[in-house]
């Protein structure tokens, strides 16, 4: 009797199973490198700038989707909450951020509907839903509106390194190589 199972018969999963493994590993390299950063942030008023998130959340729309790009954005704020260089804000601003800008790039497949879901998940969306977090969980009296100003800068600047990063990948032909490589 043959114990061996067809690889025709196991290939759909097998290759759906390899594309996540290397959508996960992926997801954890942008959280190391996000955390690995986190140092380099720029205070404006209560919130704390922090571009390199918005890069990692642009580079995990486009090359990995929602899902993985809401979880490395998550993980990332995690962690560094828990390593004391983030604040319970970077939770809203960074997961709408990457959830829009990749919905935007998945449904579109062009850059710029990514990058403008950033600018507006984090700036403007992630900036309103931080009045809750800041109100209730850590007891500051702020203007519903007081973080987007702070956030959109921190987007822009982030979302604007990863257009000129995205830009020299595309430009070297490695853009559509680093797609197949993940979803292949």
């Amino acid at each position: 009797m043959n114990d061996r199972i067809s690889p025709t018969i196991c290939s759909n999963s097998s290759d759906a199973s390899r594309v996540r493994v290397k959508k996960l590993v992926v997801s954890g390299m942008l959280t190391a490198l996000t955390v690995a950063l986190s140092g380099f942030s720029i205070p404006v008023g209560a919130s704390k700038c922090f571009p390199i998130q918005h890069l990692a959340n642009v580079l995990a729309g486009v090359f990995l989707g929602p899902v993985y790009g809401v979880s490395m954005a998550f993980s990332a704020s995690l962690i560094r909450n828990l390593m004391g260089t983030g604040s319970l804000l970077a939770f809203p601003g960074s997961m709408a951020g990457a959830f829009l800008g990749a919905c935007l790039f998945q449904k579109t497949r062009k850059l710029l509907p990514a990058y403008l879901g950033e600018v507006i998940g984090t700036g403007l969306i992630g900036g309103l839903l931080c009045y809750p977090v800041a109100a209730l969980l850590m007891g500051k009296d702020v203007a519903v509106f007081f973080f987007v100003a702070p956030f959109f800068m921190s987007t822009l600047a982030g979302t604007i390194l990863a257009a000129v990063l995205l830009a020299m990948l595309r430009r070297l032909g490695l853009f559509s190589y680093f797609e197949r490589l993940i979803n292949e």
